[in-house]
């Protein structure tokens, strides 16, 4: 309380300060407003795994005969779809709700307003899509094990890695998206990245399925490493190429896209 200057006026002075944990603080933001929308998750989490099983496991795999390497389609399938789950929900959560908090809602702005750094802000949301991918991993883990898709109780290990593969995705696309200037090129990121990168990527047929061309790209996506690892972890066989590789790989993807988002945040909201 300050006294005005013998003015009999006094002036209450309130000090800003953070929270213990300002990034917690943010994925408490995101929580309760998830809190409003979470039943609307159910179908995606619950109904759409099932569906993909059962067409793709086994519709599809009932017209390949001998599986795939000696393993049944349904079985072989799965991590891969397990994996390009994650990371469909990854970008999902990372492309327009980026863009509306930068855009239109204004969010960001608001938050950087309060004792909030850009670190902060971006820890805080990257948490909550990790939130939402690792629910719809362990979703989906569950139902494919009640089809007995899962070979190995190794498959529990395939929740780090899609962990690691949602930060390497969705980190790069909230740079991605803090770059744009209309969302309409989030839709093309979906048209000319995710698509592409789905069905080319190991999760459908063996990458050594493409002419020997396009096989680099396949392996320059972090899905296929994420699917390589989870493939290994739910057949309870090692990985094609080395796990720590792997785990490496998509670390660095995710440590970059944090250094470009953190570098596109700052450039927006710190003036």
């Amino acid at each position: 309380m300050v006294d005005g200057g013998g003015t009999g006026v006094e002036v209450s002075v309130v000090q800003r300060s953070r929270p213990a944990v300002p990034a917690l603080a943010v994925l408490a933001h995101h929580l309760t407003g998830y809190r409003r929308t979470w039943r609307a998750g159910i179908f995606s989490s619950f109904l759409l795994p099932t569906l993909t099983v059962v067409g793709f496991g086994l519709g599809v795999g009932a017209y390949v005969e001998q599986g795939v390497d000696g393993v049944p389609y349904l079985d072989w399938i799965v991590p891969g779809l397990l994996a390009s789950t994650a990371v469909q929900v990854a970008i999902a959560e990372s492309t327009w709700p980026v863009f509306s908090n930068f855009q239109w809602t204004r969010t960001y702005f608001a938050q950087s307003s309060a004792p909030l750094r850009v670190g902060d802000i971006l820890a805080g949301h990257l948490g909550f899509v990790l939130f939402r991918a690792l629910t719809a991993s362990t979703a989906f883990l569950l139902v494919t094990a009640l089809f007995g898709a899962l070979a190995s109780p190794w498959a529990v290990l395939t929740l780090p890695v899609v962990a690691l593969l949602c930060l390497a995705v969705a980190a790069p696309t909230f740079a991605y998206a803090a770059a744009v200037s209309s969302d309409s090129w989030l839709a093309m990121l979906f048209r000319f990245a995710l698509i592409p990168m789905t069905l080319f990527a190991g999760v459908f047929f063996p990458v050594e399925s493409l002419p020997d061309g396009l096989r680099p790209l396949a392996y320059a996506t972090p899905l296929w490493h994420a699917v390589d690892l989870c493939r290994a972890a739910t057949l309870g066989v090692p990985p094609q190429s080395s796990a720590v590789g792997h785990l490496l790989y998509l670390a660095a993807w995710a440590a970059l896209g944090w250094v470009l988002a953190v570098r596109l945040f700052r450039r927006r909201l710190v003036v």
